[in-house]
């Protein structure tokens, strides 16, 4: 048999080269597209090249079982495949089945009303460019399992680096697998995607049938123009005068628009008195997508594969097809007329059927296809419509023989413009099964130049069978928002966190510390339903922080680096840093900084709110489960006190599969978790201050009028803070010091990893205490720790401050903020913290410290 890419090569030079199948897998075309002359046309794909259903099928089914076997059983149930419109719609379908496992989506270049994109790339070479993803469930490509991206061929790489960036960039994930019948890119391709897999620290495997390379000689795309020019030219000219002389010798029927070698010889050309198309009711299964545009899951497949073989009889029915064998007889038309039939004389060929797909809508009609040749009694086809324009010549040596042109049928949205179908006319089929989706079931479609009448003219017996097009319900998936990042929110660069929050700098919500206080204790509001005014340092508390900042720099840095370390070895290798806003949130930036300046590793990080009574941002977790393994999120804080959070945080995960309850930690004097950097009280610098050493971020906001149930919890962005905005340089000043004490470090992960480590829960108990012995009979109102009581200092009404009988310099800030607002600080034996900040009990605007002066604010 004659190759069908020699045509081309012979006048062209372009040659196919490398692993043996390629010549079984590809045949050559030129196209009219400015980027690319020629194109390489699929025997497996059923794109352009009618083929036998079940060859196309099986070719995609058996890359997806490869891709399974390279995943592995668990990475496969994790996976999510997406395939590319037009041409590897029905291919990554198919990839799908493979899986077994696994949801699909195909982008798409029909925009769906009410269903916003969750994303969109760039196909620089195609004939239309644009992609878009409309998946039905926004999480959909958020997992954080692989995505396998499916085209029929794989070129230079392009299309799959523009995705992969655009996906990455919002959806980060660790591993990619790529998936093409062939690929065909040269070595420079290959290191590209290497390099590029290197600098977003992703895994990136390819599996496909074939490889190879084109080798195109210089001018190629000029000489394939013009080839093109003068072949088209030709065409257009015979296509007149067939149509001239047939006008002359009979009514006028539409022209088919089809190559000389087809038309001007009226081979399978329908007659005059021909019956009409006939329609199908396909009794598709209801809620069952057409397709993925929207999503399409294993729960679907099956429905699918349940109905098939009904709607495969259907259409028998329809053509009057020839009895399965053995069954003897055709099948009863519905209307039970005798025209029509294709059951033939005994001993006769099997009729020759081609169900044709619509563009996108590959699948459907594949799947049909695969049950109507599993029913048997008719040599079935497959292929689909398309909208890139393909030259055709009638040469055994060419892959295009025939084409069919007619209008677009299903109001595309960048205007109407002329649709194909190649190697139809003249292929010698008694029937076609023309599927379409609803949208495309329009006027144009059965207009006297639309699609089903230049199918008419030339086979036969043409049956319309019409799948509902499948819309998401509006609202039926409630959207999460993506992560804020600076400097459009806070002062961190966006690479350092992303915020699981809602932006409410807009909105009025501070209050003055003695009226918050008032309503929370008297049970009138929450706490988290308003904000403290934000305290503004005095010069003299500024100098404080820089001195202890200088002063406990390396300290921190080593308390960064063993919580770091200790993560890194007993909770995940790339772990996903959470940190709990907002005073968490430097720890987090630190830890993620400290991973990448000793490993190299470049550790996903997002900021979440966590409230005493209320728990953890529920529509946070969902999101970072939908991106992320739970079981890689590690929550970051930046101290114990009396760990309320940790219990917080570990009662709110129970409705949460995956998540690990513990908090890592720079300092845990409470004793409450086992993953930390010292168990030692001292002061964290980053806990004297407020949003000016926190991204200019406020502490978080739940409150009812404010965050609906699909909302994040909310917090502003003082901008107008900049001018005193310090939470770069403590980062800075921090990190500094990180060489200074690898060494140390070291030493200290070692010794932790060695030592029981299991929580005693001493400061809750000390806790319980100092409330009975000072009459409070409320643990909220104990704030154990320096930082804790930095808090009680700035933003609650204190009543007095115990502090460790001797401590020095880590507590100069403390003595400060006491003297400003008139708190006493007493000096106590015994106490497990270095401080601690008692709350004023029953507070109401009236009532005075212990010294019986009015409590002030500083």
């Amino acid at each position: 048999m004659v190759w069908s890419g020699t045509w081309v090569a012979e006048r062209l030079g372009v040659e196919l080269v490398g692993d043996a199948p390629l010549r079984e897998l590809l045949g050559l075309a030129l196209r009219r597209n400015p980027k690319r002359a020629h194109l390489l046309v699929s025997n497996v794909l059923g794109k352009h090249v009618p083929q036998s259903p079940r060859v196309v099928w099986r070719a995609g089914y058996d890359l997806g079982v490869r891709v399974r076997e390279l995943l592995g059983p668990a990475e496969a149930r994790r996976a999510v495949v997406l395939g590319y419109a037009e041409t590897a719609t029905g291919l990554g379908h198919s990839v799908a089945d493979g899986l077994g496992v696994a949801p699909y989506l195909h982008s798409t270049r029909r925009p769906v009303a009410g269903v916003a994109p969750a994303g969109g790339f760039e196909e620089s070479h195609s004939h239309a460019t644009s992609h878009l993803l409309l998946p039905e469930d926004p999480m959909l490509l958020a997992g954080p399992g692989p995505l396998v991206l499916v085209d029929d061929e794989f070129s230079t790489g392009n299309t799959v680096l523009n995705t992969v960036r655009a996906l990455h960039a919002r959806y980060p994930r660790d591993r990619y697998v790529i998936v093409a019948l062939v690929d065909m890119r040269a070595p420079a391709d290959r290191d590209r995607l290497t390099a590029f897999a290197a600098e977003i620290g992703a895994r990136v495997d390819l599996v496909a049938l074939a490889s190879g390379r084109v080798r195109l000689p210089d001018g190629v795309l000029e000489k394939g123009q013009a080839l093109v020019a003068r072949h088209e030219s030709a065409a257009s000219a015979a296509s007149s005068a067939s149509s001239a002389s047939a006008s002359s010798a009979r009514p006028p029927v539409p022209a088919p628009l089809a190559e000389p070698g087809d038309a001007a010889a009226g081979a399978g050309r329908r007659p005059a008195d021909a019956p009409s198309v006939r329609r199908v009711d396909l009794a598709w299964p209801a809620g069952v997508p057409d397709g993925g545009r929207h999503g399409f899951t294993p729960e679907h497949r099956a429905r699918l594969d349940a109905a098939l073989p009904a709607m495969a009889e259907r259409i028998a029915e329809a053509l009057a097809l020839p009895g399965p064998p053995g069954t003897g007889g055709p099948a009863q038309r519905p209307d039970g007329g005798p025209e029509g039939d294709l059951h033939g004389e005994p001993g006769a060929a099997p009729p020759r059927v081609l169900v044709l797909g619509f563009e996108e809508l590959m699948y459907a009609p594949l799947a049909l296809g695969v049950a109507l040749e599993a029913r048997g009694g008719a040599d079935v086809r497959y292929s689909t419509t398309t909208r890139s324009p393909v030259l055709a010549v009638d040469d055994p040596g060419y892959a295009i023989r025939t084409r069919l042109v007619f209008p677009a049928h299903d109001d595309p949205a960048d205007g109407p413009g002329d649709r194909y179908a190649y190697n139809v006319a003249g292929a010698g089929f008694d029937a076609v099964v023309a599927v379409v989706d609803s949208v495309a079931d329009t006027p144009a479609l059965h207009a006297p130049d639309g699609l089903l009448a230049r199918l008419a003219a030339h086979i036969p017996h043409v049956v319309l069978a019409v799948v509902p097009s499948y819309v998401p319900e509006p609202g039926r998936v409630p959207m999460l928002s993506e992560p804020l990042r600076g400097p459009a929110f806070s002062s961190y660069a966006p690479e350092e966190v992303g915020w699981l929050l809602q932006d409410l700098s807009d909105v009025e919500l501070e209050a003055p510390t003695e009226e918050r206080e008032e309503a929370i204790q008297s049970g009138g509001a929450h706490y988290a339903e308003s904000l403290p005014v934000e305290y503004q340092p005095s010069a003299q508390y500024q100098e404080l922080y820089h001195a202890a900042l200088t002063a406990s720099a390396a300290r921190i840095a080593r308390a960064v680096g063993a919580v770091t370390e200790t993560v890194l070895a007993e909770r995940s290798p790339r772990p996903v840093l959470v940190s709990l806003a907002r005073a968490g949130t430097p720890v987090g930036i630190l830890m993620r900084r400290w991973a990448h300046h000793r490993h190299g590793l470049d550790l996903p990080h997002y900021a979440v709110s966590i409230v005493r009574g209320r728990g953890i941002d529920a529509n946070a977790l969902r999101w970072l489960a939908a991106h992320h393994n739970p079981a890689d999120v590690v929550f970051v804080d930046g101290w114990t006190g009396k760990g309320a959070i940790t219990r917080e945080l570990a009662e709110a995960l129970e409705d949460f599969e995956g998540f690990h309850p513990e908090i890592a930690v720079l300092a845990d004097p409470g004793s409450c978790v086992r993953t930390y950097g010292t168990r030692e009280d001292f002061l964290i610098p980053s806990a004297c201050l407020n949003s000016t050493v926190s991204g200019l971020i406020s502490r978080t906001v739940l409150r009812a009028d404010l965050v609906g149930p699909d909302d994040f919890h909310g917090a502003k962005y003082y901008r107008e803070l900049a001018h005193a905005d310090v939470s770069g340089d403590f980062l800075d000043t921090v990190a500094a010091r990180f060489d200074d004490v690898a060494d140390v470090v070291d030493a200290d992960v070692k010794e932790l990893l060695a030592t029981d480590r299991t929580p005693t829960w001493a400061g809750w108990a000390a806790v319980e205490r100092i409330s009975e012995e000072y009459g409070i009979h409320d643990v909220n109102l104990v704030k154990p720790g320096v930082g804790e009581t930095t808090r009680v200092l700035l933003r609650r009404v204190p009543w007095k401050i115990l502090a460790q009988r001797g401590a020095g310099a880590d507590l100069d800030h403390v003595r400060l903020l006491a003297q400003q607002r008139g708190v006493p600080v007493e000096e106590v034996d015994g106490l497990p913290y270095t401080c601690v900040g008692l709350i004023h009990p029953r507070y109401t605007r009236g009532a005075t410290g212990a010294d019986g002066k009015a409590v002030t604010r500083g």
